[in-house]
């Protein structure tokens, strides 16, 4: 099963390699799928620039001979034409889940500075509702106010990110996405959570077997599946 998990990760991260045009600023997830990524996007040898939103990533891309920029060296307004990125989970309506490697607030600016977010999954990552737990980045300063205001969260015990945000998990239950996104985001002290909304995400890349099927969101809303 595991074998076939990640066959299906990279053959969606193959046909989003795709996508990038000679010419592109394009941002880079963080994790697993999103490592699937580089290979094929350095074996095309396109004149592009690379947002990475993690030092993994940012290593990871420059050994393959990717052109990495900082986010800050963008001219302004500072917009990319697309980031490429896994989720952990993803619902009917759009919504994702991420943040499982701790560079969910990195991820959620870089996706949203983008013409075009294209996110890629493995079949198991399509889910009929989004479930605990949420990942967390939290200021440092009046930690524990913060852990008291959410109450059901549980930090990890890895290092901070790379912002100096304290990496945790909200794991109450939840029935309403949009409420509980936008209560975590008028939580102090919460830096960012790693719900992201449909309104965010352009289309979604699921391996199934040996194809991938493309999956549009618009809306809100995830238009009808296409097999590539």
């Amino acid at each position: 099963m595991t074998g076939n998990i990640e066959r299906e990760k990279q053959r969606a991260a193959e046909a989003a390699a795709e996508f990038v045009e000679d010419g592109m600023t394009v941002g880079l997830g963080t994790g697993s799928t999103a490592a699937y990524l580089l290979p094929p996007l350095a074996a095309r040898k396109l004149d592009i620039r690379c947002v990475a939103t993690s030092p993994s990533t940012s290593q990871a891309a420059r050994a393959l001979g990717i052109t990495v920029v900082s986010f800050a060296g963008l001219e302004a307004p500072a917009r990319l034409d697309m980031t490429i990125d896994g989720a952990d989970e993803v619902d009917p309506s759009g919504w994702l889940v991420k943040g499982g490697g701790g560079a969910h607030t990195r991820e959620k600016a870089v996706a949203a500075a983008s013409d075009r977010f294209i996110v890629i999954v493995s079949a198991n990552k399509l889910v009929d509702k989004l479930t605990p737990p949420i990942p967390l980045e939290l200021a440092e300063f009046g930690l524990a106010g913060t852990l008291a205001r959410l109450g059901s969260v549980r930090l990890r015990g890895v290092t901070h990110s790379p912002d100096g945000g304290v990496i945790a998990d909200y794991t109450g239950s939840f029935e309403d996405t949009k409420a509980l996104a936008a209560w975590l985001s008028g939580m102090p002290g919460v830096v960012e959570h790693g719900l992201f909304p449909p309104s965010m995400v352009s289309d979604v890349l699921v391996g199934r077997g040996d194809e991938v099927e493309r999956i549009t969101i618009s809306g809100g809303a995830a238009g009808t599946g296409a097999s590539m």
